[in-house]
């Protein structure tokens, strides 16, 4: 049918048409959020793990959008067919969209080019203003699209409340396709669906916009503005607002576990508040409003005195499924949210319906209150959170939203309600004590220290042994002091830098307590460099952790950094790159695991550089570590797997791997002393027999930080069982080369192969050791020890596993002619760095009144477990 075939609309006579376009702006509000949390996705990229991409995009937003509803305010008045003008917008921002990927590459390649000069909040703040440029255009042009929709109210039966609750309630749907969007997709094409999804709801528009009758010309209207002191007013609403949203995005996303998943679902709960409450609002009533203030602040208290409960219902609750875990979570942080979402949702509309033009005075209240918010997000950041920490952000929100409130409101009772919230909200300035947040895990710890800024939440807790962990984002423990968790944390240092023939220069990615980089110390002339992107974990290396880490803070260069903002940006080269442990699950940190990172830093290698990668056995599945070792051999062709405990390295070297040539070569230039520290006691054969062979070549996909896989992947991997210890050790195992395969790929010389193949077996009877343990073949699991004990006594995890499997059995000892003494004696001569050997010795000579040998052993656990309540309660220094 030709254009003038077809018949004109009279925008004023359609009684469906208004539901047409409001299906139109619901979609619009799907594409809206769907952009905003890929454009955030988009700059953690830059930012690394932290909230400054989240916190940048919600600002530009914010700004974006207020501007652009003034500026729409004014521009509506003039135009008789706006929803010409508003699918022009739509399908301009979608253009934008499709464009924008291309033209981040091109102006990061540029300011990649210009970060070597800059510091790292210089490069945050040459990052914040490309972004706000970047964002603020097509934000801006949703802001102008929100007032052209609310102009053809004048003709169809479109209201405040409908069209802002039903784009929100939209939005709340474009909040959660980037969950599923990421993981299926990937960053650039889930852009690009919802840009043509865009592009779609803009071709709608303009379909029906040119069907549309056009009014004969009208005279321009007077601007309907609010009086200055209510824009003010509710622009600082605006402003609590955000700085809630920021604070629960912490707060639950820290307590609900922070991955990716959890991040997006906050968000949806937050923005469905707001939807049902407009929606509601009309219903409810003006005279609501004389309450909203008090029951968003009530709300938003009630809410904080509860986080000990429901982190506590969050650590103590299994949860069938991942489906049913976030459900669960969504609800229970419904419950916290939602009598305050509601409010601040109900807020525009009932406010508005107080002036004469409620649709036209929305779209200034609303540009108001956009503003304010993005002045929130940037005060909650820079300001609040550093200053006063989440738990005091989202208190401070709270009571800033209420007395804004109250001051729109007339009666002045309700101020007295103010001071009573004021008293009650004193006790929540602090977070709450871990002991309480999680009662299951740490009942009996208390809290040393806490920092917090935007970047992050470090705490260091002191358990009832004595005994500090450092904890991240509360749930995650980064490192411990404990004797068995030092030295798997040095070991970290200890192989990367055997495997070079001479070690000159170190590079740590993540610094935890310093402890890691302690394994450096006895190798000679070495300098020594970390990157640590929390403050909070640099002071407490310096302070909290220095008995255990042995001072190394005062021998390394230390930078504060994002690990790929360090490696992108640096001039200098290294001989040995470490790659900390650390928790894929979290949100951002799966790109420390992509191809893309891998490439960075082994363009930071020397000639003869080597880069090791650690990986924690027990945080993956099968085909979540395979899409890492895959990504890893792609950027290392000559990649090797060595294993240390429950610990995969994967072991990257710059050109050819020399391995076995490298290590001999560079112990034989050390002394006996720091040989034998530097091996940790083991020997260089113990080391060379954790060899697991090649990453075998395979097919399939790659942790890419523009399709992202780790994040998505390992939350449903630990609600469905994939992650199993179980299954993962039997595939490594299956892996393994023979003993003559290895043999040759080190090409070990021929006096030497008896050495190394006692190494090796050892190491392999270990692992199927641990295998049976964890499947209940105790009784096999204790003859592969001992068996690998025969073979590499000189192995520290075969050695703690054999005296573990003694101790359990001291009570027989006096079955095979032995006294507890002279058994305690044997497990300590097998593994002389048994904690509770030597406390067991202690006591006993120290019950028989031998109290020089008690000394002894005394002497002996304190050495090794510095830190230990009981034995430094008996010096008299507190630990």
């Amino acid at each position: 049918m030709s254009r003038t075939s077809i018949p004109h609309i009279s925008l004023s006579s359609s009684r469906k048409l208004w539901f047409v376009v409001l299906f139109l702006y619901f979609l619009a509000g799907f594409t809206s959020l769907a952009y905003e949390v890929l454009w955030s996705r988009m700059l953690s990229l830059q930012y690394g793990v932290s909230i400054f991409g989240v916190v940048l995009t919600v600002t530009s937003f914010m700004f974006g959008l207020g501007s652009g509803s003034l500026a729409g305010a004014k521009w509506a008045r003039k135009t008789d067919n706006p929803l010409y003008i508003f699918a022009g917008l739509e399908i301009a921002i979608a253009l934008y969209a499709l464009l924008l990927p291309n033209m981040l590459q091109t102006i990061n390649g540029w300011l990649e080019s210009l970060a070597i000069q800059l510091s790292l909040t210089e490069w945050y703040l040459l990052q914040g203003v490309e972004s706000l440029c970047l964002l603020i255009i097509p934000a801006a042009a949703m802001g102008v699209g929100f007032a052209m929709v609310l102009r053809l109210t004048d003709r169809i039966p479109l209201s405040l409340e409908r069209i802002y609750g039903l784009n929100t309630l939209g939005g709340v749907l474009g909040a959660l396709f980037p969950l599923w969007g990421m993981s299926v997709l990937g960053w650039n094409n889930s852009l690009n669906t919802v840009a043509i999804l865009g592009l779609c709801v803009g071709l709608s528009a303009l379909f029906i916009a040119r069907q549309v009758k056009t009014p004969e010309s009208k005279k321009i209207e007077p601007l309907q503005i609010p009086a200055r002191g209510i824009l003010l007013l509710y622009a600082g609403i605006g402003a609590g607002s955000i700085m809630l949203e920021i604070g629960w995005v912490r707060l639950y996303g820290m307590i609900m576990l922070r991955t990716e998943y959890v991040l997006g679902i906050i968000l949806a709960v937050f923005l469905l508040g707001i939807a049902v409450g407009s929606l509601v609002a009309n219903r409810l009533g003006a005279k609501i409003s004389t309450l909203m203030p008090i029951v968003t602040g009530a709300g938003v208290l009630i809410g904080m005195w509860l986080l000990p409960t429901a982190s506590a219902w969050v650590e103590q609750t299994h949860f069938k499924s991942f489906s049913s875990a976030l459900w669960s979570q969504a609800l229970m942080l419904s419950v916290f949210t939602l009598p305050v979402t509601l409010a601040l949702g109900a807020w525009l509309p009932i406010l508005a319906s107080r002036f004469e033009n409620a649709n036209a005075s929305g779209v200034w209240l609303y540009g108001a209150n956009c503003l304010g918010g993005a002045i929130g997000a940037v005060a909650a950041s820079l300001i609040f959170i550093p200053v006063i920490g989440s738990v005091g952000t989202v208190v401070a929100a709270g009571l800033i939203i209420t007395a804004l409130g109250l001051a729109l409101d007339k009666s002045r009772l309700k101020w007295l309600l103010l001071v009573i919230m004021l008293g009650i909200a004193w006790p929540l300035h602090n977070m709450p004590p871990v002991s309480k947040l999680l009662p299951k895990a740490e009942s009996a710890s208390q809290n040393l220290s806490i920092y917090e800024d935007a970047i992050s939440l470090t705490q260091v807790v002191r358990q009832q042994d004595g005994q500090r962990v450092l904890l991240s984002d509360l749930q995650r423990m980064d490192a411990s002091s404990e004797p068995s968790a030092v030295a798997i944390q040095k070991d970290q240092a200890r192989l990367a830098l055997l495997l070079h023939p001479a070690p000159r220069s170190i590079l740590f990615l993540g610094l935890g307590t310093g402890i890691s980089m302690a394994g450096s110390l006895p190798f000679p002339n070495l300098e020594r460099t970390a990157v640590e992107l929390s403050q909070g974990a640099i002071e407490a290396a310096k302070t909290w952790f220095a008995p255990v880490n042995l001072g190394v803070m005062d021998k390394a260069k230390i930078y504060r950094d994002d690990a790929r903002h360090f490696v992108g940006t640096t001039t200098n080269n290294y001989d040995v790159i470490v790659g900390d442990l650390f928790h894929p699950d979290l949100a951002g940190m799966g790109s420390l695991l992509s191809v893309q990172q891998f490439s960075r830093v082994k363009r930071r290698l020397n000639e003869q550089g080597v880069f090791v990668q650690w990986l924690a056995l027990n945080q993956f599945d099968v085909e979540t570590i395979n899409v890492i070792l895959r990504g890893f051999k792609q950027v290392f062709p000559e990649a090797q797997l060595f294993m240390d405990g429950m610990h995969l390295a994967m072991v990257g070297p710059k050109n050819h791997f020399i391995g076995a040539q490298a290590m001999l070569a560079n112990v034989q230039r050390l002394n006996a002393r720091e040989r034998l520290d530097a091996t940790g006691g083991e020997g260089v054969w113990t080391w060379l027999g954790r060899y697991w062979g090649p990453i075998v070549a395979s097919a399939g996909p790659v942790q890419d930080e523009w399709r992202p896989f780790v994040e998505y992947q390992l939350p449903r991997a630990r609600y469905n069982g994939s992650v199993n210890l179980s299954t993962m050790m039997l595939r490594l195992l299956q892996q393994h080369p023979s003993p003559e395969e290895a043999t040759k790929i080190l090409q070990i010389s021929p006096e030497n192969k008896s050495k190394f193949g006692r190494a090796y077996v050892a190491t392999d009877l270990a692992a199927r050791a641990w295998l049976s343990s964890i499947q209940g073949g105790t009784s096999k699991a204790g003859n592969l020890i001992w068996m690998a004990y025969q073979a590499n006594p000189l192995d520290r995890w075969v050695a703690n596993a054999l005296a573990d499997s003694m101790l359990e059995s001291i009570s027989q000892a006096g079955q095979h002619g032995l006294s507890k003494r002279d058994a305690l004696h044997r497990i300590l001569k097998i593994c002389p760095s048994s904690v509770a050997t030597l406390r067991a010795l202690w006591h006993l000579e120290e019950n028989a009144g031998n109290m020089q040998e008690a000394q002894h052993f005394h002497a002996r656990l304190l050495e090794i477990s510095p830190l230990d309540s009981e034995a430094a309660k008996v010096t008299g220094v507190k630990p």
